[in-house]
């Protein structure tokens, strides 16, 4: 038996478990066997200590039985106005011209301070489906989906800013550096698929919201939770091709050598390493599915005109919708697809023109939007995937420089559909004029609490140790919203 001087000369590595010892003392084809078990069910780096999986990505059991797998997040850059969408006031109408009553105070926003005359809106609203909600005329295709929706009319938020709403309602908080709603999903749950992204991101091709990557980051979870970037295009994913010159056999034993240097005595409790070991691998499987995954072009004519692709206007968020359906289709957790960004005129965001503004957006959306849920639905996709309509606030019932809206914290309204939601119900109110929220009130952390718990999440339970404390999405707070479960 070698001493101690002799192990050193021999440089042999010491067992870091008695997993590891027993392997390493004739585990022979029977541990290379337990070892891709292990590491197809993501334990292979769990020792007896609890640390965690090697594999950051791997699937996890929820902490209950889940109604949602999935969750297309579509997100409406710069502020839709719900009273001129889904939440008709006719007392404004009555009240139009006039100034807020002085019962109200005087709400401020980012530009105007409550002193504005009250704004009608000018749409038609009519009801729908047997549920009989009420949708304006910006909005007829989705109107024809209403009885799978469940609209929460009586959300609100803690900024008037843009950017810091857009981080509170992707993070839970007004600043930057806070993980992002999806992050904490692929961080609670892992990956369905071994091939794909957990979380993928569409954006808007003309730019990025103000609120920029925070929106998607993983803040001070492990990157590899972070949202993967998805571009217009053929080639959706940069850097998928080959090298030229290099097979893919070559690559694969490239891979191989870098992962065995990378692995050699490697630390357990180095999560960082373990996660770039594991991207590596799944960049290499993207190599192979991925473009299958983003072709779009493997969808019949039928559907494709479905979703607008034939069409200018709609084209684009239609073939973002219509990817969106893919990705989950294959096994993707989270998809988070934006509507504006980069200039304002492609953006929600209707300072000057509410009419003009809203029947360009809702012109770039409404058929795309309603054909993904009917698709869904056709597919037998909607009863596990969590469709989400979000906005970072709405707007006022005041007036902005006589035709527009400013922005509105105070009450709106978002929606959700699918995935273990009762649909054809609104629930909450705002007041009489659609300012205010003031029945069944939403706040951030209740509507996040909310998705958690659709995907089998105990909101209060999926935490994360950082700077000596527990953090989590919903902070110190948040109620499910009981009123949305089927």
């Amino acid at each position: 038996m070698a001493n101690f001087n002799t192990r050193e000369k021999l440089h042999l590595p010491t067992a870091q478990s008695r997993r590891d010892f027993l392997y390493r003392a004739g585990g022979g084809l029977g541990g290379i066997a337990l070892s891709w078990l292990l590491a197809r069910d993501g334990m292979a780096g769990e020792h007896e200590t609890g640390k965690p999986s090697a594999n950051p990505l791997a699937s996890k059991p929820p902490h209950f039985e889940a109604k949602a797998k999935s969750i297309i997040f579509m997100f409406m850059v710069g502020g839709p106005s719900p009273v001129d969408l889904f939440d008709p006031k006719p007392e404004l109408t009555k009240q139009h011209g006039k100034p807020l009553p002085e019962s109200f105070g005087k709400p401020v926003s980012q530009f105007t301070k409550g002193d504005t005359p009250l704004l009608a809106s000018t749409r038609t609203f009519k009801k729908h489906g047997k549920s009989g909600l009420e949708m304006s005329d910006l909005l007829p295709n989705l109107a024809t989906c209403v009885d799978d929706i469940a609209f929460l009319r009586s959300c609100w938020c803690n900024s008037t800013v843009h950017a810091p709403a857009m981080y509170e309602l992707h993070s839970g908080r007004t600043l930057m550096g806070y993980p992002s709603l999806g992050s904490w999903v692929t961080y609670g749950l892992g990956s369905v698929s071994d091939n794909m992204p957990a979380y993928c991101v569409l954006l808007q091709p003309e730019g990025t919201p103000e609120g920029g990557a925070p929106c998607w980051g993983a803040g001070f979870l492990p990157t590899v939770y972070q949202g993967t970037l998805l571009r217009k295009g053929p080639n959706p994913i940069l850097n998928l091709k080959l090298p030229e010159g290099v097979s893919r056999e070559q690559q694969r034993r490239t891979l191989d050598f870098l992962k065995k240097m990378n692995e050699e005595n490697l630390d357990p409790d180095d999560t960082e390493l373990a996660a770039r070991i594991s991207t590596y691998e799944l960049a290499f499987r993207m190599q192979q599915y991925a473009p299958e995954a983003v072709d779009l072009a493997k969808e019949t004519e039928t559907t494709r005109r479905a979703y607008g692709i034939d069409d200018k206007k709609t084209a684009d968020f239609g073939s973002r919708c219509l990817l969106a359906r893919r990705l989950v289709e294959r096994g993707v957790r989270f998809v988070q697809l934006y509507s504006g960004g980069g200039p304002v005129s492609m953006q929600w965001d209707a300072h000057d023109d509410i009419n003009g503004n809203h029947e360009k957006m809702c012109g770039l959306v409404d058929q795309p939007i309603a054909a993904l849920l009917k698709d869904l639905k056709q597919r037998g996709l909607l009863d596990d995937t969590l469709v989400v309509w979000a906005s970072e606030f709405g707007r006022t019932p005041m007036s902005q420089g006589g035709k527009g809206r400013d922005h509105n914290p105070y009450g709106y309204t978002m929606w959700m559909a699918g995935g273990g939601v009762k649909g054809g119900q609104a629930i909450g109110e705002t007041d009489e004029f659609g300012l205010n929220a003031v029945e069944d009130k939403v706040s951030v952390n209740d509507f996040h609490a909310t998705l958690l718990h659709l995907l089998g999440l105990k909101h209060d339970k999926l935490t994360f140790r950082h700077n000596a404390r527990d953090e989590r999405l919903t902070d110190v707070a948040g109620r499910v919203v009981e009123k949305v479960l089927n």
